[in-house]
């Protein structure tokens, strides 16, 4: 039976027009496969297959997803992400540690969560700095984390009975079932950078993965520090980001995964 294989243009220039026809004609396609996305088998002869392409500082990964999950594109991530991306895909996945990265001189602490929106559940990232971000070349001492987001198109909310507006050209990094990064435009063009990626992949639930590929997007929720806490369940993180966005400390962007 034939492959129904998807190799994008992008993929191609990257692998190689050879690579590429080895591919298509089956020679070096699986038979079946773990999608990166969704972590469910998949097999290229009954379904349409998406190769995802995962380039690093110095080496390439070729992973394979559902069509319906990603779409055949080639993903930037830093060298020690895609080794963790390798360890997860061979089946050895790393401990999770503290998701947290250096903006200028905070550090952002990330949890992830299943959100009750206008009755449907939705995969939810929060973010929380753990010291006030002034904004770059400021010398004062204020909080600029939400007038900063808010410049980058967020959205301020009051409260959460909506989702929020996709903020278009950022997008969430989920390889291999584990969450990676979140990746924003690059101002200096082409491919996104990260705004905030794991030191290792971090675990999310089944349920949180199944509802990001059920919606293909995530959201993000973002506070200035000591409006959410850490919070050991998730009815307490949504009573949490309640109370921050009534307060006025709160925004949000609906993001779609990996890049799409």
């Amino acid at each position: 039976m034939p492959r129904m294989l998807d190799v994008s243009d992008e993929v191609r220039t990257e692998i190689g027009d050879e690579e590429a026809a080895r591919l298509l004609a089956g020679e070096s396609a699986p038979g079946s496969y773990d999608c990166t996305s969704c972590r469910t088998q998949g097999d290229p002869e009954q379904e349409r297959t998406s190769t995802v392409l995962f380039v690093g500082d110095e080496t390439a990964v070729l992973a394979f997803a559902h069509a319906t999950c990603l779409p055949s594109q080639v993903v930037q991530v830093t060298e020690e992400q895609l080794q963790g991306a390798v360890q997860a895909i061979g089946g050895h996945t790393p401990e999770p540690e503290a998701a947290t990265v250096p903006p200028g001189q905070a550090v952002l602490g990330v949890t992830s969560g299943l959100a009750l929106i206008a009755g449907e559940l939705h995969p939810a990232l929060v973010v929380e700095p753990t010291s006030p971000v002034a904004r770059p070349g400021s010398l004062g001492a204020g909080d600029d984390f939400l007038p900063l987001l808010i410049e980058q198109g967020f959205m301020p909310l009051t409260e959460l009975s909506a989702v929020p507006p996709v903020l278009h050209g950022w997008s969430v990094l989920l390889a291999a079932g584990q969450l990676h990064a979140v990746l924003q435009p690059n101002p200096a063009g082409g491919r996104p950078v990260a705004w905030w990626q794991a030191h290792q992949p971090l675990q999310v639930t089944d349920g949180w993965r199944q509802a990001a590929n059920k919606h293909q997007q995530v959201l993000l929720f973002a506070a200035p520090v000591g409006s959410i806490g850490r919070q050991p369940r998730e009815d307490l993180l949504r009573d949490a980001l309640d109370k921050a966005a009534a307060n006025g400390k709160l925004v949000a962007a609906a993001m779609p995964l990996a890049g799409i």
